[in-house]
This record gives structure tokens, sequence and C-alpha cells, in this order.
């Protein structure tokens, strides 16, 4: 895939949309998300490890949220079971298309599935994946999600969750963001492009804290939730059936 430059924020808007997975989003992502995100290289990475060590022959791992298949790709290059196969999510068409571009036949397949995911149907999974996704839904709908999740979760299976942290203490909270800003400003993004994202962004992504994450994997059913990586800001974690 040819890397083009994001670029999307670099002139002043005269009216800054709400942030959505558009062709235009689609077109610059890969740049987007390793400038954005710090540690999501090592994220993506370890999902893949995670999958080798979790994934069942005979069963679904799920990539809910896909975007352009960094998880899936990665979980593929990482199973060795038989019969196991990979069911990419995501409700962007911009984004799936883009993705099926890239899709060669391999021995773990992968089946691309344009919808919600709130009503995807959760069956035979060996392990889960919400890498960034979470976080876009209204908060009052995750709980069922996740509980849809845990239900059609195998035995010890597993639920991978990466997400943009809040933080209760609020020094801590402002702390991490302006972290978080240089990290950006570190990859080549002006003031103008942090601003005009950052606007873009309010009220479509809503971050939470670490412990009510736990909380709620807890309250739906999971045995254990904790931390594995994080990076300012951005964290990932692993929920176990």
């Amino acid at each position: 895939m040819t890397l083009i430059k994001d670029s999307l924020y670099s002139q002043p808007l005269g009216q800054v949309n709400a942030f959505a997975f558009d062709d235009h989003v689609a077109n610059v992502f890969p740049d987007m998300i390793q400038r954005s995100v710090p540690g999501y290289q090592t994220m993506i990475t370890a999902i893949g490890l995670l999958a080798g060590r979790f994934a069942k022959p005979n069963s679904v791992c799920y990539d809910l949220g896909c975007s352009l298949g960094a998880a899936s790709f990665s979980m593929r290059q990482n199973i060795a079971v038989k019969n196991c196969h990979i069911v990419a999510v995501d409700n962007s068409q911009a984004m799936l298309t883009r993705f099926e571009s890239l899709l060669t036949q391999e021995k773990t397949p992968i089946k691309l599935q344009c919808a919600d995911i709130r009503d995807v149907k959760i069956e035979n999974a060996s392990m889960v994946v919400l890498n960034f996704t979470l976080q876009f839904l209204p908060i009052e709908d995750r709980a069922e999600l996740l509980a849809k999740i845990y239900d059609g979760l195998l035995p010890d299976g597993a639920l991978i969750i990466s997400e943009k942290l809040a933080f209760e203490d609020s020094r801590q909270h402002e702390l991490q963001i302006d972290l978080h800003h240089e990290f950006k400003k570190s990859q080549g993004y002006s003031d103008l492009e942090i601003s005009q994202k950052r606007t873009a962004l309010e009220n479509v992504l809503i971050p939470e804290t670490f412990a009510t994450h736990q909380h709620r994997l807890k309250s739906v059913g999971f045995s254990s939730a904790e931390l594995w990586f994080q990076y300012f800001n951005f964290a990932s974690f692993i929920a176990l059936k």
C-alpha cells in the first residue's frame, strides 16, 4: 500500500465537521493512525502474538471495527491452528473497500462484513479484538456489546481492547493530553492540525478511565481484565473469560 500523508486538517477550515471514517480518512488512514496513536504498531504486533496464543481450531477470531485490517492481518500472520478464520467487521464501506484490495488468499481466511458491530452475532469465538473501536460507541451501548462478546466467546477466550483513556485526576488528565499533543508534534503535525482534529473528534470519540472499563468488563462476566500496554493516554488491555 502506498502511504499517503495525512494533511486533512493542515489548512484552516471554516467549519470543522464531526470526524467520520469516510473516503478522505480511509485514503490517509495508515499515516494518520501511526502518527496519531503512540505505540500503535506495538499494539498491532502484540495482537498477532495474542492470536497465536488464543486462537483455537475450528473457531473464529473477530476484528470489530477493523478499518483497513491491520489487526486482522497481524492475527492471520500468527494463527497456526487448523480451521480457524477471521471475521473483520466495519460500518465504513470506504475502509472495507481498501481492506479488500489488500486481501490475498491465505491459510487463515479473512471474511469481511460491512455492518454495525452492535448488530453482529458473535459465536464460537476464541478471540475478539476491539482496537480503538469501543470509544466511538455511545457509552450507554458499550456494556450490551461487551456482554454479547462475552456470551460468544469460548471458555478461556480473550477480548483485546485498545482505547484512548481519560483520567480521574484532572492534573493527570491534562498532562496526558499535553503529552499526546507533543507526540503528534514530534510526528510532524502542526498546532492547527492538532486543534482541528481535536474539534472534529469532540463528542465522537468519548474516552473513559481504565477503572471504568475494568468494572464494566467484570460486570458482564469477564473473570479478569488487566492493562498490558500504555503509552501516555493510549492503552490496551486483555479481558479473559
